[in-house]
């Protein structure tokens, strides 16, 4: 897998508002509105994940949620990072 170059990670970061970060990683935090559905957010995070087979680092602070996304077998930001960055972005819409 490709690491995405500078100028296709500030594309997908303008894209991505939500989100930051750099060439070797993505990340974002999200207060949910309670400390269950933070916990209903990462039971969803954790099934997509598995389907994706790629897996972002999660902090759990009561209700607020703070995800790091890197492809580390590639040293950075792929192109499968974005994916599993849209489908959090989703999940946390969707409280």
């Amino acid at each position: 897998m490709a690491l995405l170059t500078e100028d296709e990670l500030a594309a997908a970061l303008f894209e991505l508002q939500d989100w930051g970060g750099d060439s070797l990683a993505l990340r974002r935090s999200y207060e949910c509105p309670s400390f269950p559905s933070a916990i209903t957010a990462v039971d969803r995070i954790a099934v997509i994940a598995e389907n994706l087979d790629h897996h972002p680092d999660i902090d759990i602070r009561w209700r607020t949620l703070s995800f790091t996304v890197s492809t580390h077998s590639a040293g950075g930001v792929t192109e499968q990072d974005l994916d599993l960055a849209r489908q959090i972005d989703a999940v946390l819409a969707d409280l």
